[in-house]
């Protein structure tokens, strides 16, 4: 009696598993095959995108163009993240009600789970999006020169998360992208050392203009300095009338970083050129007065008045 009992459970259970081999295998091994195909294509296209951008760059001679091409596959490999995440996740979320599971409580079971990661975890996110952006719109790379919330210093580190900051005197400083509430590039693309030159008021300021338009056309045709130069000195003129000074404002358009090491150099030769030319540099001064002792008033009376008095 018990074999029989057992020969009917298990003609049942062959039975149920033959009926949903038939209904449901086939549906299984579709989307099994589906899955495959999308990652694969997945792959291939965001490689053959990268490959084309970086085509691209390379054509246009870019000095960029290898940070560049560092920033896109970044992007790509996050891209290339979150979909296969996505397209695991839909995968299983089918396979488990292919195989006759209520995915219900399942899904409601993750989505609070989710909302409470996303409650505990919404600054990390809040960072990952915005370093995400960063990167897509090109905001700042590695090796530039930036201000980000007022301190300045040079970029060691782009990352999804947290960016890296060296300043002058060897400090780092990190900073949460979704934190930075103001980003300074100081050379993106190219830069420029702006002077604000003083000459005193009894300078002739054409002749003063035209010696800063020399030391700027030396500067120039120097070997050493000419290739870290975009364009030739811009002199806007006279800026303002200072308290000890005449202000004459000019501008020399750089390539990146190099601004400071062209500046230094220029204020070096214009100080020798005005010592040669014979041209105040001022400074400020102030002149003190001790004052005098007060004479008395001197009144001359006619003797006449004063005999009749």
């Amino acid at each position: 009696m018990e074999n029989l009992k057992f020969l009917d459970y298990l003609t049942n259970l062959l039975t149920k598993l033959y009926e949903w081999s038939v209904s449901q295998l086939p549906a299984i091994l579709v989307l099994v095959l589906a899955t495959f195909i999308i990652l694969r294509l997945t792959r291939f296209l965001i490689k053959r995108l990268k490959k084309i951008i970086i085509t691209r760059l390379e054509e246009k001679e870019e000095p960029e163009s290898a940070e560049s091409a560092k920033r896109i596959e970044t992007l790509l490999n996050i891209l290339r993240g979150i979909i296969k995440i996505t397209v695991w996740t839909i995968f299983i979320i089918i396979l488990l009600s292919k195989l006759g599971l209520n995915i219900g409580p399942i899904l409601a079971g993750a989505g609070i789970i989710g909302l409470a990661v996303g409650f505990g975890a919404q600054e990390l996110v809040r960072d990952f999006i915005s370093g995400f952006f960063m990167l897509l719109e090109n905001q700042i790379r590695k090796g530039d020169v930036a201000i980000i919330n007022g301190t300045g210093g040079l970029v060691e580190n782009v990352k999804l998360r947290t960016i890296t900051l060296r300043d002058l005197s060897g400090t780092t400083h990190i900073f949460q992208n979704g934190k930075i509430n103001s980003l300074s590039n100081m050379t993106k693309e190219w830069s420029a050392m702006v002077f604000d030159i003083g000459v005193a008021y009894k300078e002739d300021t054409d002749q003063v203009t035209r010696v800063i338009q020399e030391v700027g056309e030396e500067m120039l045709n120097d070997p050493d300095y000419k290739e870290k130069i975009l364009e030739p000195l811009e002199i806007f003129g006279v800026d303002k009338f200072a308290d000890s000074a005449i202000i004459i404002k000019a501008r020399f358009k750089t390539l990146p970083v190099m601004q400071w090491a062209v500046g230094r150099e220029y204020l070096r030769r214009l100080k020798k050129a005005f010592d040669r030319e014979g041209i105040e540099i001022p400074f400020p001064h102030t002149t003190l007065y001790w004052g005098e002792n007060a004479n008395s008033l001197d009144i001359n009376v006619p003797e006449k008045l004063v005999k009749s008095g």
